[in-house]
């Protein structure tokens, strides 16, 4: 397949798959329907124009980088609005607190962190739960949509991602981890 046919063919499978849930995604955001549309429009226009290989995950596009991508094209518009409402109403004693992105990088490197990990697992007994752990991770379906599309019932989905979920755990160090001591 052509490296153009490919992009288009992995954009289709995006719209086809999570189309819904990145309109979830952006209306949870904006709280109005047009506005995640046009946010999910972005999303596909700019995907079209960069074709990017490194953002692909699976068949599709890795759903992570889609979600952050309308994220910060909602809080890029938002700062932008609210920049020009402060100028207009600032006093002299307000200061306009910058967006932390740290905190957005360090949860990347988490994802990346998980996703070597669930990578390395390919090579060890813990394989199928791995597997059905990043289906149901990197997703928006549910323990029971993920199930039934492997064809095994919804404990035994939900054992494996509590057993992964667990064994990452105790592998990653989560600076979000909140403790019980």
């Amino acid at each position: 397949m052509s490296d153009a046919k490919e992009f288009v063919t992995r954009l289709q499978i995006l719209y086809k798959k999570h189309h819904s849930w990145l309109l979830k995604v952006a209306y949870n955001l904006t709280k109005h329907k047009e506005n995640a549309e046009d946010l999910v429009s972005e999303l596909y226009q700019y995907l079209h124009e960069k074709q990017n290989k490194k953002i692909f995950y699976g068949d599709s596009y890795n759903l992570f980088y889609c979600s952050k991508f309308i994220k910060h094209r909602f809080l890029n518009s938002t700062k932008k609005s609210n920049k020009i409402q402060l100028c207009e109403t600032m006093k002299d004693n307000q200061i306009d607190i910058p967006y932390d992105e740290e905190g957005d990088l360090q949860m990347q490197r988490i994802h990346e962190e998980v996703m070597e990990e669930l990578k390395r697992l390919e090579k060890t007994k813990l394989w199928p739960q791995s597997k059905i752990f990043q289906m149901y991770w990197c997703s928006d379906d549910t323990l029971d949509e993920v199930a039934n599309k492997i064809g095994i019932s919804k404990s035994t989905t939900f054992l494996a991602v509590k057993k992964i979920r667990k064994y990452l755990a105790e592998v990653i160090d989560n600076p979000y981890k909140v403790n019980d001591n």
